[in-house]
Order: C-alpha cells, then sequence, then structure tokens
C-alpha cells in the first residue's frame, strides 16, 4: 500500500457542496484502482469509506499568448464516507 497514490485534495465550489454530503474528492495516480484509494484514505485519515468513484479527466488545449499546449491529464477519486465519519484539511 503506497501513500503516495493520493497527490492532493480538489477544492473547488463544487467539491465543497459535496463535502456537505460525506463525498471528498481527490487527484490520485493514474495507475491506482479503488481498492488501492479505499485503503490509503481509511489509513491516512482514519475514517471509514463507503464507497469509491473514479474517474480520468481528459488533457485540455490552452494557449498563453502565440503558444499553445495542453493541461496535464488526472484521474480524480470521489471517496464518499460513511456516516459519523469527516475530513478535515
Amino acid at each position: 500500500m503506497k501513500l503516495e497514490i493520493i497527490k492532493a485534495p480538489v477544492e473547488t465550489e463544487k467539491t465543497n457542496n459535496l463535502a456537505n454530503d460525506n463525498v471528498y474528492v481527490f487527484k490520485v495516480d493514474k495507475k491506482a484502482n479503488k481498492t488501492e484509494i479505499k485503503q490509503v484514505i481509511e489509513s491516512k485519515f482514519k475514517v471509514k469509506v463507503e464507497s469509491v468513484n473514479t474517474l480520468n479527466t481528459n488533457a485540455k488545449k490552452r494557449r498563453v499568448g502565440r503558444y499553445t499546449g495542453y493541461t496535464s491529464s488526472y484521474k480524480k477519486a470521489y471517496v464518499k464516507l460513511k456516516e459519523g465519519s469527516t475530513i478535515e484539511f
């Protein structure tokens, strides 16, 4: 079990609203699977996880001046905690 698979929490207005429903969003390693993510979240934050949903985001085309490039793609994990569990950032 690697603790490095969780890269960062995703903090946006949408994810802050999801936190009210006990759902937290993290950027995770692209090779991580749902069971690995569940084990790492439970051991790192000392909470009980109900479910994990994942999705791969695509790279988007961005332009700065006359130069074009792409944002990096990453994997997101939506982690739903059991009642009575919370994560503080």
